[in-house]
């Protein structure tokens, strides 16, 4: 039976993965009782996501329409790039450039932008609190620096262990921090909010606010962690599947385990990056804010967290970890 499954082309595999993981989706959902919801309620939900309730939650949900926004353009932007083959053109400096300037709106977004967005909600126009906290004190703020901390240690420590137990490489013209193309820590931030900002948080607050509490719920909960973790390393493997210059030895085992492997990251953060900072527009937050040490040190710990379950599975597998990189190389 298991060889039949092996033979199956890498196609009817993954679409036999994704097709019971979302039958088991399926089921769960059907077996929850709804919620009762507030008549003052005024979150808004897209299909299976759901946006903070702009009465309760104003800062957090200025910032996320604000990401979905710019998430339409960084993804327009490089969808030209990557079906016109553009990057073809690129030197090292090239790439630099365009991630860095993608990543860059994110970044500062929180100091010289803090209103983020002033959606209008049942003819109301939300104004975000962060235009009147100090720059230190705003969500926005604090969220980018996770983000930020997150592809770093994402970038300079797990890509060594898609090297080694992947054997994927880049090979396009780079400058590299610690034999990684320093383009890609960029490139990570815009990514890791999309994933963080708009879906993750959007998918989990869906199931938390639309079903009672109970043990049914938690489990739902955190089997639309695994899945969305396996789901979202998946379709960014399979986007990337044409830019010919990040390879893997088998792209089969890339779709198939290197997706499991690379989920192994959102395991950890799509539920730490959700409850993060949760009584930012609440009174609880009062006695003791979310300081810009908490929030360094919160991303480190769940970098650790991921970090060792990378190794357990690198050990498990039996296969010797090789960092060879060095301070700074440009290479092509």
């Amino acid at each position: 039976m298991m060889d039949d499954i092996s033979a199956l082309p890498i196609e009817a595999k993954m679409t036999a993965i994704l097709v019971t993981m979302f039958a088991i989706l399926v089921g769960m959902h059907s077996l929850q009782k709804p919620a009762n919801v507030q008549k003052n309620n005024t979150s808004t939900k897209l299909l299976p996501l759901l946006l903070p309730d702009p009465k309760k939650e104003p800062s957090k949900y200025c910032y996320e329409v604000f990401a979905w926004y710019y998430t339409a353009l960084w993804i327009g932007i490089f969808g030209f790039i990557v079906v016109s083959q553009a990057y073809e053109y690129l030197t090292a400096w090239g790439y630099l450039g365009v991630c860095g300037g993608l990543a860059l709106p994110l970044m500062l977004q929180p100091l010289l932008y803090p209103l983020a967005s002033a959606p209008v909600v049942k003819n109301k126009i939300i104004i975000n609190p962060d235009i009147q906290r100090p720059f230190y004190k705003r969500y926005s703020t604090k969220a980018t620096i996770y983000l930020m901390t997150y592809a770093f240690i994402g970038n300079y420590w797990y890509t060594h262990y898609f090297y080694s137990v992947l054997k994927a490489e880049y090979t396009m013209p780079s400058h590299r921090l610690n034999d990684v193309p320093i383009a890609m820590f960029l490139a990570t931030h815009f990514y890791f909010c999309t994933y963080h900002v708009c879906v993750s948080n959007g998918i989990l607050r869906y199931v938390e606010k639309t079903y009672q509490k109970g043990w049914m719920k938690t489990m739902l909960f955190w089997f639309t962690i695994l899945a969305l973790s396996y789901f979202t390393a998946f379709m960014e493997t399979l986007t990337i599947s044409s830019f010919p210059y990040y390879r893997f030895e088998d792209r089969t085992m890339a779709y198939t385990w290197g997706s499991a492997f690379y989920g192994i990251y959102f395991i950890v953060s799509f539920p730490g990056f959700y409850y993060f900072d949760s009584h930012i527009d609440d009174s609880k937050q009062k006695d003791r804010p979310v300081t810009l040490v908490d929030t360094l040190t919160i991303a480190c710990g769940h970098g650790m967290m991921i970090l060792l379950l990378l190794d357990f599975v690198r050990l498990y597998l039996g296969i010797p970890l090789v960092i060879g990189g060095v301070a700074f190389a440009t290479t092509g």
